[in-house]
C-alpha cells in the first residue's frame, strides 16, 4: 500500500510508540520469572539473553558490537556464559512467555482480543515488509523468528521487528556522528529524553567516573557545556542524528502509506497509553537528574 509522501517525522512518531509497547517486556516482572524459570537470574544477563537470543549462541563481540551502549566488559561478564544456562532457543521462548503475560496484565483481555489489536498488528506487520537486513544484524536476526498466532503477540513481533530496524540505522548515525557508546548516552540524556544516569549506571555497566569521562570529551568538542547541557553544536548533532536516522528508517513508513501510518501511530499511541498508566515503566527511568 503506497500513498502520498509521508511528513518528515511520520515513521518517528509512529516507531515511538510501537517501541514504547515493545519495551514494556523488559522492565517487566514476567520477563524474570519466565527467565528465571530456564535458570537465569541476574537482571543484566536476562537483558543480554533475551534481546541477543535471536543471533544463537554468539559471543560477548557480537552482543556488545550490535547494543553499542553497553561497557563491554559487563557484556563479556554474562556473554557466551548464560547460554551454558539455557539455550537461545529456551530464551526466546521463555520470553514469548513473558511478553504475553506483561500485556495481558497491563492491558487486559479485553484490548488483546480486540479489533484494534487485530488491526494494529496486520497494520506493524505489513510496515515490516520494507524493512532490509543488509547491515542490520539485530533486525536480521530477528526477522528469521517466525511470526506467533495471537494478535498481540503479532503486534508486539512486528514492533520488534520495526524497533530493531530502527535501531541498527540509528547506530550507523551515530558512528557517522563520531559518539562512541558512553558518548551517544550522555548527549541524549543532556536532551532530557534519554535514560537517567541512574539507569545507565544500574543497566548499561558504566560508572561515574565513565560518564564524567565521557562528559568532558564532549566539551572538548564543543558538544556540552560545563553546566551538562548540550551547546547548539551539540543540539544540533542530535537532530542530525535523528535526521539521519529517520532518512535510515523510512522503507517500512513509506511502504505502509500515510493513512495507514496515521493509524498505526493512533492504535499504537493507545495501547502504549494504556500500559504506561498501567505502571509499565520506572517513574525516574527518562530525564535528566
Amino acid at each position: 500500500m503506497t500513498t502520498a509522501a509521508l511528513e518528515p517525522r511520520a515513521g518517528r512518531r509512529c516507531h515511538n510508540v510501537l517501541n514504547s509497547l515493545h519495551a514494556t517486556h523488559y522492565f517487566s516482572p514476567d520477563l524474570g520469572r519466565e527467565l528465571a524459570a530456564v535458570g537465569v537470574t541476574d537482571p543484566r544477563a536476562v537483558n543480554f539473553a533475551v534481546r541477543s537470543a535471536a543471533f544463537g549462541p554468539v559471543g560477548a563481540g557480537a552482543v556488545a558490537a550490535a547494543f553499542y551502549n553497553y561497557r563491554y566488559e559487563l557484556v563479556a561478564r554474562h556473554v557466551p556464559a548464560v547460554w551454558e544456562t539455557a539455550t537461545p532457543a529456551q530464551v526466546l521462548a521463555a520470553r514469548v512467555r513473558a511478553v504475553d503475560a506483561t500485556l495481558r496484565r497491563l492491558l487486559g483481555e479485553e484490548a488483546l482480543a480486540s479489533a484494534e489489536m487485530a488491526e494494529a498488528a496486520r497494520l506493524a506487520l505489513r510496515a515490516a515488509e520494507a524493512c532490509a537486513r543488509e547491515a542490520r544484524p539485530l533486525y536480521a536476526a530477528h526477522a528469521d523468528l517466525p511470526v506467533p498466532d495471537e494478535p498481540h503477540l503479532r503486534y508486539w513481533h512486528a514492533a520488534t521487528l520495526l524497533r530493531e530496524h530502527r535501531g541498527d540505522g540509528h547506530l550507523a548515525a551515530l558512528v557517522s556522528a563520531g559518539l562512541d557508546g558512553l558518548e551517544a548516552l550522555v548527549t541524549h540524556t543532556a536532551t532530557g529524553k534519554g535514560m537517567t544516569p541512574k539507569w545507565v549506571f544500574a543497566t548499561r555497566g558504566w560508572s561515574r567516573e565513565d560518564w564524567d569521562a565521557a562528559s568532558q570529551r564532549l566539551r572538548e568538542r564543543g558538544l556540552r557545556d560545563e553546566s551538562g547541557e548540550l551547546t547548539g553544536q551539540g543540539a544540533a548533532l542530535r537532530d542530525e542524528i535523528e535526521r539521519v536516522t529517520d532518512r535510515l528508517d523510512r522503507a517500512p513508513y513509506e511502504h505502509l502509506g500515510a493513512e495507514g501510518v496515521a493509524r498505526l501511530t493512533e492504535l499504537g499511541t493507545a495501547f502504549a497509553r494504556a500500559a504506561a498508566m498501567a505502571g509499565a515503566f520506572p517513574a525516574d527511568l527518562i530525564g535528566k537528574a
